[in-house]
């Protein structure tokens, strides 16, 4: 079993920037693709992000050019750095992740509030 922890979110004015960090626990060995999901109210979670073990990452299209994934394997932390935030990324931001296996776990959400 996998734990997850998010950490970094807030409220930050329109064109600000966040940093989200998220540390794994347990099982860590068996982790493959770890990312980040977004669901904002009323919508569906969506990818933001995700970066494999060896550093192959994914953008939604939304965020790319703004947002970075990184990934510290000796750390078992993955990193969200969030440029020119908009308030159309106001959302709770999840950890995911992925076992080679196909397994997953999600952290408990972090909030991100985008707004002057």
């Amino acid at each position: 079993q996998v734990q997850l922890v998010e950490s970094g979110g807030g409220l930050v004015q329109p064109g600000g920037s966040l940093r989200l960090s998220c540390v794994a626990s347990g099982t860590i060995n068996s982790i493959n693709v770890m990312g980040w999901y977004r669901q904002a109210p009323g919508k569906q979670r969506e990818l933001v992000a995700h970066i494999t073990r060896l550093g192959t990452v994914t953008y939604t299209d939304s965020v790319k050019g703004r947002f970075t994934i990184s990934r510290d394997n000796a750390k078992n932390t993955v990193y969200l750095q969030m440029n020119s935030l908009k308030p159309e990324d106001t959302a709770v931001y999840y950890c995911k992740a992925e076992s080679y296996r196909g397994t997953y776990n999600w952290g408990q959400g972090t909030q991100v509030t985008v707004s002057s």
